[in-house]
């Protein structure tokens, strides 16, 4: 028993001594500081005070998602040649896999979906305001196929593919 205690005490002592003897080095040699070094220094500065107006609070695509489709209004010209022929472009970047080149519901994508994606110059669509279109677009359908695009197209352009979109008419 003797001889138990006598080598805890000397596990005690030496692991104190370990522990002082890095005490001692953390505090009188320079290399052995490690919060002076330049890897922890700089997240010891105090932040800084961001101005005023940098971040948006209000407005953007969170005023979108809380109108209903309705009441939504385009904020550029629906009837521009330059509006309608970028929606198109964007049309065939993100849309064209899906409803076709042909705006049909017909793409290579969409062919394998059931139900097939919507024809684009149907009665329904073409019926819907263009806030309605411009929501389906970028929050999706429930229960549709339908994704949600509003974090892939940027506003402005989901209002040009709306724009595009609207300037077919009627089948």
């Amino acid at each position: 028993m003797k001889k138990i205690l006598a080598v805890f005490a000397v596990t005690i002592i030496v692991g104190l001594l370990a522990y002082e003897a890095l005490i001692y080095y953390d505090n009188n040699f320079r290399h052995g500081r490690m919060r002076a070094t330049p890897a922890v220094r700089p997240h010891e500065e105090p932040v800084l005070i961001m101005e005023a107006g940098l971040v948006p609070v209000d407005g953007g695509d969170a005023l979108y998602r809380a109108t209903d489709g309705p009441n939504l209004e385009a904020p550029i010209n629906m009837r521009d040649p330059a509006v309608i022929a970028r929606g198109r472009a964007v049309y065939f970047t993100f849309c064209a896999q899906c409803h076709g080149i042909v705006l049909d519901g017909n793409g290579k994508v969409g062919q394998s979906f059931h139900p097939l994606p919507t024809d684009l110059g149907s009665l329904g669509v073409q019926s819907k305001l263009a806030g309605e279109l411009f929501k389906s677009i970028s929050y999706g359908i429930p229960g549709g196929r339908q994704p949600a695009l509003d974090t892939t197209i940027t506003i402005n352009d989901r209002w040009h593919v709306v724009a595009f979109v609207k300037s077919l008419g009627v089948r």
